[in-house]
């Protein structure tokens, strides 16, 4: 896999959310667009790098992240 990434901004940074897919909640700490193909033709994707509460970032689609309500 090629190492081209670039940062995006979002609305959601530093805020708490949820990865619709597993459930998981935590902190998002930044939303790249990142070539993930393993072929030497390119595939560009908007991945957001979450951080759950013990401290383990995961990523997950842009798409799958909404935020949590704040209790």
């Amino acid at each position: 896999m090629s190492e081209c990434y670039e940062y995006v901004p979002h609305r959601l940074l530093r805020r708490r959310v949820r990865d619709i897919a597993s459930g998981t909640e935590g902190v998002l700490m930044a939303v790249v667009n990142e070539n993930v193909s393993d072929t030497g033709i390119e595939r560009w994707m908007e991945l957001a790098y979450i951080r759950n509460a013990s401290g383990r970032e995961f990523t997950t689609a842009v798409t799958n992240i909404e935020p949590t309500v704040d209790r």
